[in-house]
Parts: structure tokens; C-alpha cells; sequence
């Protein structure tokens, strides 16, 4: 009777343990669906839509990924896991999407023939290690000067030409800057309704003149930066309403105006403010000539003193002696208001290494789409300057999944079964490119492998146009390699934490608990 009911027990502790991983598999599953059919030169359009009706038509998988609404904690994990990859890569999503699906679908399949998770987990590990190392020593370093550049922004701008080459101008225009850690490219792209498409040395500031009536436009001016509030020091009501108080806030309205006589004397022209702009200043700077903002962000702030030479100042430090002071200041070649797109524009010298691109649209839906275009061009040009280039169009991927068969075929024990995950998930790139041109992936994905195999040749991959075998480096089709490295990596780590789940409990909501007596 006692043998009858622990077998019991063991039957629905593996049934339990099985329907976790297939809800799991199920939710990720779902994720790859829906972007698979965009990956590639062939690959189609998602539509979006809300409660509210608002469309977003998009093939960028980051975008799919941010806005689909899904409630399921496994495709919660995917989705954010992509989303940290789109923020410290920028590209590479929609490749880390497919290659989890597969990894987790392979996985549980093995699983489900009675392989132990563990062993399932340890070769996939083995797997995608031989696979990174792989692809790591075939990648090609690029230098921001070289031609490749403009290839893979190409690649990644989905062949929009004009995006490409704005954001291949300005990553020339920044130079070195592009390696340093935690700048990042795409954050100089703005698009614009009824703008023009252009790239200029400086910044965008997001705000208007302080006041219609002073300048709209500004040549060599000396730049002044407040990080603060320009505006006279405060008295609590309780001491105004005293005659030493009301004379002490006279006395400071008086020493406010004085610095603000000085900081005109000083020759300044345009002001940016961080904080709300006293009306004493205002009116001062109106009759001056002086451009003046206020609100500025921090990170604002920083691009500007770079761009300007200037340093930011605090109130108090504005009462430092004009020869002090003036060791803050800084200068640009213009400052003008863009009255159309309501912004204000700081024109600078080519040597500050600061650029931005306006990609312009003709209507609110398009302008969302050429942004994203736009930045993910951005990240893959500054990926492949940071880490090298490798074949694109699913060669790569090809040659990595010939390299980690070899080790396949001379590895013992179960763990091999995770390996074969690895291999499987790394035709699917392929396949989806081939069968979003139009063509059968199964035929061409053999085909491609049998080709590299009998030429040895790590660069051979599909031409999604005439579905002839090409060599991917001399057509140009490259990717940079830490978008592959990061799609692999993301990959095997959601599909080692979604493996590893045995079971899914509901928490308990502590907030309807009853407080403590």
C-alpha cells in the first residue's frame, strides 16, 4: 500500500514539475512567434495595437517586446532580459528571442524523454561556451575611418540608406568618444516631424527663450551655465512681515541685481539655467541682448559644458569676483531657436566630439519608426566599432553550430542532449531568415551547411534574394560581434533560469495582511 502511494506521489510531483516547464516553454514560445517573421532583409512588419486604438507598426523586436501585453512571469523574464540587452548593446533582441525559444523548446523535449534538467542545463552551458569562443575568434576588428562601418549601419538600418549614412557621419564626428563606457550613440538621435534629416556638431536643448522678446539667435556667444536657481536668496513669511526681515529681503533683491549687472558686464550671452529664472533676471537679460533657458536637465547640462568649454556654477558661486567668474565661462559658434520644432540649438567647434542627428518624418507613425530605425543603426555602428564584426545573414551562427557538432560528436554522458539544444537553437536564425525571403528552410539551412563544410569556410550564408550560397564578408553583410555574443549569452541564461523552475506557486499578497497587534 506504502509503495502504491509514494509511487503516486512521485508520478505528480514529475507531472507538476512538467506542466511548470510547459507553461514556461508555452509563454516563451509565444514571445519567438511573434517576432521570428521579422527578423532578416525580408522580414515583415508587427502590428500593435492598444485598448485605445493607437497603432505601431514595427519589425524592431526590441519595440514588439517592450509594448506586447503579456502577463506571464517567464515571458516577463524574457522581455527584460531582452530590454537589457537593447539598452547596453542596442540590437540583437529579436536574435536573443528566437535563440531562447529554441533553447528552452529543445531543452524540455529532451527533458521529457527522461534526460535530468541538470544534465540538460550542463551541456547547454558546455554548448553555448564552445559557441562564444567560437564566434570570439572570428571576429574582425573596424576602425570608425572604414568602410564596414557604413555596411553594418546599413545592415541594421534595414537598408534606409539615408539613416545609415547620418548615423555613420556622426560617429565619425565623435571619434573616440564611442568606446568610452556608458556613452552611448543612440541617445543623439531625435526625430522630428517636418524636419529636414541632418547631423550637426552640438545639442538639441528641448526648451524655448525664457522670454519671446530676447534674441532668437545668437553668434560666438560666451556661455554661462547655473546649476541652480537664478534668483535672490529667500526669507520665510514669518521674517518678512519684521522691519529688519523686509530690509534684509531688500538688501537681497539689491545684491541679486548686482550680480546680474556683473554677469552682464562680463560679456554673456546666452544662460542655461537648471532651475526657474528670478523676473529681476529676466527683464535684465531682455534689455542685455542676452538668450537665457531655464529648466535644464542635468544630463543637458553635461553636453553643454562639454560642447562649450564651460563649467557649471552654483548660486553662490555667482558671487565669486568677475576674474573668478570668468574662469567658468565657455563659448560656441551659435545659439539659435528653432521656431518650427520649438527647440533651441548650440552650434559648436568639430574638436568638442559632439554630434547630434535629426532624422525627420512626415507624420507622427513614421517618426516613431525611423527613431527606432535610427537607434538601432547607432548601437550596431558603435557594437562593432567597441567589439569587431563577424558574417551576418545566419553564417556565423552556421559555422558555430558545425564547431560545437564537432565537440558534440566527442562528448560522453547525458549532458550531450544539451548540446544538441545548443546546435538546434543555432539553425534557427537561419531558418527564419530564409523562410521570411520565401524560401524552404530546411533545404536552404542543409544546404548552407553542407557548403561551409566542403569549402571550410566560416563566411558562406544564404542571399535572401536570388537564395544562392554567398560569401556574407564580400557582400557586405556583417554584424557586430557583441550583438552576437550578447544574443548567445541572454539566451542561455533565460533558458538555464526557465529550465531550472519545478514548480510555480502564487505568492501571498502582504499587503492585504493584517498588521501586527
Amino acid at each position: 500500500m506504502s509503495n502504491g502511494i509514494k509511487q503516486v506521489s512521485k508520478t505528480t510531483e514529475v507531472d507538476e514539475r512538467m506542466s511548470a516547464l510547459m507553461t514556461n516553454s508555452s509563454a516563451i514560445s509565444s514571445l519567438s512567434t511573434a517576432v521570428e517573421g521579422t527578423i532578416g532583409p525580408k522580414g515583415l512588419d508587427c502590428m500593435l495595437v492598444d485598448k485605445y486604438g493607437d497603432v505601431t507598426v514595427t519589425n524592431d523586436g526590441a519595440t514588439i517586446l517592450d509594448k506586447i501585453d503579456t502577463a506571464h512571469p517567464a515571458a516577463k523574464m524574457l522581455i527584460r532580459a531582452a530590454q537589457a540587452q537593447e539598452e547596453e548593446i542596442g540590437d540583437g533582441t529579436t536574435t536573443t528571442t528566437i535563440l531562447a525559444g529554441a533553447l528552452i523548446s529543445e531543452g524540455i523535449e529532451h527533458i521529457k524523454r527522461g534526460v535530468p534538467v541538470m544534465k540538460v542545463i550542463e551541456g547547454i552551458k558546455l554548448g553555448v561556451a564552445e559557441a562564444l569562443s567560437f564566434v570570439k575568434s572570428k571576429s574582425s576588428a573596424v576602425s570608425v575611418d572604414n568602410d564596414t562601418i557604413t555596411r553594418v549601419a546599413l545592415i541594421a538600418a534595414r537598408g534606409n540608406a539615408e539613416i545609415a549614412d547620418l548615423v555613420v557621419k556622426a560617429a565619425r564626428a565623435i571619434g573616440d568618444k564611442l568606446c568610452r563606457r556608458g556613452y552611448r550613440l543612440a541617445d543623439i538621435i531625435h526625430a522630428k516631424e517636418c524636419a529636414n534629416s541632418e547631423v550637426f556638431t552640438g545639442i538639441i536643448l528641448d526648451k524655448q527663450r525664457t522670454n519671446k522678446h530676447m534674441p532668437c539667435e545668437l553668434s560666438d556667444p560666451v556661455v554661462l551655465i547655473v546649476d541652480d536657481a537664478l534668483e535672490p536668496a529667500q526669507i520665510e513669511d514669518e521674517a518678512l512681515a519684521t522691519e529688519s526681515g523686509f530690509a534684509r529681503h531688500i538688501a537681497l533683491q539689491e545684491q541679486f541685481r548686482e550680480t546680474i549687472e556683473k554677469i552682464i558686464g562680463l560679456g554673456i550671452k546666452f544662460v542655461a539655467v537648471g532651475k526657474n529664472i528670478d523676473p529681476i533676471a529676466e527683464e535684465l537679460f531682455v534689455d542685455a541682448g542676452i538668450l537665457a533657458v531655464r529648466r535644464v536637465s542635468s544630463r543637458d547640462m553635461s553636453l553643454l559644458a562639454a560642447l562649450t568649454g564651460a563649467r557649471a556654477v552654483k548660486r553662490m558661486g555667482l558671487h565669486k569676483d568677475a576674474g573668478e567668474l570668468r574662469g567658468f565661462l565657455g563659448k560656441c559658434d551659435r545659439v539659435y531657436e528653432d521656431e518650427m520644432l520649438d527647440n533651441i540649438r548650440v552650434v559648436g567647434s568639430a574638436e568638442a566630439c559632439i554630434a547630434t542627428v535629426i532624422i525627420g518624418a512626415s507624420t507622427r507613425e513614421v517618426k516613431e519608426e525611423r527613431e527606432r530605425i535610427a537607434r538601432d543603426a547607432a548601437g550596431a555602428v558603435q557594437a562593432a566599432i567597441r567589439s569587431g564584426v563577424v558574417p551576418g545573414g545566419g553564417a556565423i551562427e552556421i559555422a558555430a553550430f558545425r564547431h560545437v557538432q564537432s565537440m558534440r560528436d566527442s562528448s560522453r554522458g547525458m549532458s550531450a542532449y544539451g548540446v544538441d539544444a545548443v546546435t538546434a537553437a543555432l539553425k534557427k536564425p537561419l531558418s527564419h531568415i530564409t523562410a521570411n525571403a520565401g524560401f524552404n528552410p530546411l533545404e536552404k539551412v542543409e544546404d548552407l551547411i553542407v557548403e561551409q563544410q566542403s569549402q571550410g569556410s566560416y563566411t558562406l550564408g544564404i542571399d535572401c534574394d536570388t537564395g544562392e550560397i554567398t560569401d556574407m564578408m564580400e557582400r557586405g553583410v556583417l554584424d557586430p560581434t557583441d550583438v552576437k555574443l550578447h544574443a548567445l549569452s541572454t539566451a542561455s541564461e533565460i533558458a538555464e533560469a526557465i529550465l531550472r523552475i519545478n514548480t510555480i506557486i502564487r505568492k501571498r499578497d502582504d499587503e492585504n495582511r493584517p498588521s501586527a497587534v
